[in-house]
């Protein structure tokens, strides 16, 4: 780790998680497998830093972010947040630290109840949780409105009067209304126009700064990941394979399957696209109902030797503040 990230104390700590999926057939729904969409993944996130987690569409990112904050529970490992463990609350005890932990999700058009005002859908939470009532919290709905880029006269209207962009920013102020210190980015601009998205992920750090937050930014465009985040994970079929500072990770990538992903992304020199060489893999991702023995990446890796098929590669130092699970080091 740098020296930064070493002076600054770990907010969320997550241990050998996992996230099974249990798989039912039969006219009595017996349990037949498990889709296992987080395979035993650890890794911290520092106060006040912003952790990327890449990879396909599948592989168990979003997984990943709801069972850290517990909306959906985890079937193996331990999360702590300030040191607390967050797998083992139940009811009360875990609704009096939501507030701590917020999420932005993936897909504005349905993360808004159409039939609720803007106002209400940002007073609703601060109500729910004690935070303000009554006039303070019409105030600070119209506070959290200026502090993300809109009209705060535009709390009485509905989302289906706001653009996609906008009601992004409103879903990004509903998750600020409890001042929390921990917020799960969930692709917060995929669904986005690309004219759009600059604005959302510069207002995003901009908060990050102001607010001191912590964020989980998930998303599967590593430029945009390195533009925002201090770190980068990327995971692959459930399994986190490499962590770097992002800049390390994009500059010398070490993993096979990273090093295929920044060579599918495009660079705007075409000249400099001219001369890359291109990392085709083979193959389609396996089934997490039955990845793969041994590395979960060696039915695809064009490095792949005998061990990779037979034994799990351990997730490693391999650089000061890089790991990466590989046998090739």
């Amino acid at each position: 780790m740098t020296t930064a990230q070493i002076d600054r104390p770990i907010l969320l700590s997550v241990r050998n998680l996992k996230k099974y999926f249990p798989v039912r057939r039969g006219l009595l729904q017996r349990v037949v497998g498990y889709v296992k969409a987080v395979d035993d993944i650890s890794f911290d996130i520092y106060e006040g830093e912003a952790l990327g987690l890449v990879g396909e569409s599948g592989c168990g990112k979003t997984t990943t972010g709801r069972a850290i904050l517990q909306l959906q529970p985890a079937t193996a490992g331990t999360v702590l947040l300030e040191g607390q463990e967050l797998t083992r609350l139940r009811g009360e005890a875990l609704r009096r630290i939501r507030p701590k932990m917020q999420i932005i999700f993936q897909n504005p058009y349905s993360s808004l109840n159409p039939r609720m005002t803007i106002g209400r859908a940002l007073i609703e939470p601060m109500t729910v949780h004690g935070v303000a009532r009554g006039k303070a919290a019409e105030e600070r709905a119209s506070e959290l409105m200026s502090l993300v880029g809109l009209n705060p006269y535009f709390v009485n209207r509905f989302p289906s009067e706001f653009s996609g962009g906008q009601r992004q920013r409103i879903g990004i102020a509903r998750a600020l209304s409890l001042n929390p210190q921990f917020i799960v980015c969930d692709e917060p601009i995929s669904s986005l126009d690309v004219s759009i998205q600059s604005q959302i992920v510069n207002l995003l750090k901009r908060l990050q700064r102001d607010l001191k937050l912590t964020y989980l930014f998930i998303s599967h465009d590593l430029s945009m990941v390195r533009f925002v985040c201090d770190r980068t994970a990327v995971m692959y079929l459930g399994k986190i394979v490499e962590l770097g500072e992002s800049d390390a990770v994009n500059r010398r990538p070490l993993h096979p399957y990273t090093q295929a992903l920044l060579a599918a992304a495009p660079v705007a020199d075409p000249d400099l696209e001219a001369t890359r060489t291109r990392i085709v893999l083979e193959g389609d991702v396996p089934s997490p109902l039955n990845p793969p023995a041994g590395c979960h990446f060696s039915t695809r890796c064009p490095r792949v030797m005998d061990v990779c098929r037979r034994v799990e590669p351990p997730f490693k130092e391999v650089e000061p503040g890089h790991q990466v699970a590989c046998h090739l080091y």
